[in-house]
């Protein structure tokens, strides 16, 4: 028992050690380390930090999204899970609805939490005309797509539909334009014909046209490609090749332009929360054609799946630090040595620290790549820029 209370207590005071040997780390990682640090010695984690403006009641609006309430009650949205306080009378305890009024209270050890302490109009029936209904323990049937989306719906549809990023490993597999009824390009109510297309008559194919290549900086292996939407087409005659009719188009269709098949894009609530374990990563596109991603931008990752990351996982964004010349002291107008070179280092090249640049959350996820929508941007994020644990 000594035994083990030594080696405890020296466990102990080398997670003190390690903690304060990091103190230079910004705020974010440094309240990981105190959930680490917490957990190692059997203490319970200390409660997320509150937004210093936080509201004790908001009634949800239409138009709001989980990631903005989240936003009122806390200084770090993707901590939401933590305060959430489940309510056994709602169906499904994630799901909040427009006219919902949620309430800070706070539990017996003191920790906040925000649970639904009425139920709105638009929620539920009206009781006794006065437009709000106090919560019971029945079940709450409601439709799911009344509820609070995590994010902006309509700015990630297009992504959940319509797969725009090609796996390098799914190219093989897919049907492809092996050749058009009226050339070498097809467009709207125009006929192509695909091999390997074996969906039945009146099945609806995308046609994308491969793109840029998609390539991890770590070790410059290709992932995959962007995908450029063409259009939509439907099997009129079934078949290898298979006859397929373009319904609509933005480009023409070319020869070798793969069709993939079209997919529900069910609304999915995601939840915000941080990453099950340490993600350390790069932005490797912008889509939309654009060189900067500004808020509600979509980003890809070359971080997918197999790296932990899963729909609702909330990262931060790092611009990449500046490589600039060291001149040495006194150069910039100061009281340096001789020609501003006291220190020897004229000449050299020094890199400037990440900076903070945003926030996204991941809401689709491949294997090693992954769909992000940036949801606060503080400055210009590009291609290359790095993507932490928030």
């Amino acid at each position: 028992m000594i035994q083990a209370r030594k080696t405890l207590i020296r466990s102990a005071c080398l997670i003190t050690a390690a903690a304060a040997s990091m103190v230079a780390l910004s705020v974010g990682v440094a309240q990981e380390r105190d959930l680490r640090l917490a957990a190692a010695v059997g203490q319970p984690a200390p409660p997320p930090v509150l937004n210093p403006r936080h509201p004790e009641t908001y009634v949800v609006q239409r138009g709001d999204t989980l990631w903005d309430i989240a936003a009122k009650f806390l200084r770090d949205p993707w901590n939401w899970p933590e305060i959430w306080q489940v309510n056994p009378q709602i169906e499904n305890p994630h799901l909040i609805f427009p006219g919902d009024t949620l309430t800070l209270v706070y539990n017996d050890n003191g920790r906040p939490a925000v649970t639904v302490t009425e139920r709105g109009p638009v929620a539920g029936p009206v009781v006794g005309g006065g437009g709000v209904e106090r919560l019971s323990p029945r079940v709450r049937e409601l439709p799911i797509e009344n509820a609070i989306q995590a994010i902006p719906y309509a700015q990630v549809q297009a992504f959940l539909s319509r797969s725009v990023v090609l796996e390098k490993k799914q190219l093989a597999h897919l049907p492809y334009v092996v050749a058009n009824k009226n050339g070498l390009v097809s467009s709207a109510g125009q006929d192509l014909y695909a091999r390997h297309a074996t969906a039945e008559k009146g099945s609806i194919y995308n046609v994308v046209h491969l793109g840029n290549k998609l390539v991890d900086p770590d070790d410059n292996e290709v992932l995959g490609y962007e995908g450029i939407y063409i259009g939509q087409g439907r099997v009129n005659r079934p078949g290898d090749p298979a006859t397929v009719r373009l319904l609509d188009s933005t480009r023409e269709a070319l020869i070798g332009d793969y069709l993939l098949p079209e997919q529900d894009a069910t609304r999915t609530n995601f939840i915000p929360h941080p990453p099950a374990k340490d993600v350390v990563g790069q932005i490797i596109a912008v889509m939309d054609g654009v060189a900067l991603a500004g808020q509600y931008e979509v980003v890809v990752l070359n971080r997918g799946a197999k790296h932990g990351l899963d729909a609702g996982t909330a990262l931060r964004v790092y611009q990449t630090g500046k490589v600039v010349r060291d001149d040495g002291g006194g150069m910039g107008g100061g009281q340096g040595g001789k020609n501003g070179r006291e220190h020897g280092t004229f000449g050299k090249k020094v890199r400037l620290p990440d900076e903070p640049v945003g926030t996204m959350m991941v809401f689709r996820t491949f294997d090693r790549m992954s769909y992000a929508l940036i949801m606060e941007a503080t400055g210009d994020i590009s291609v290359l820029d790095t993507v932490r644990n928030p």
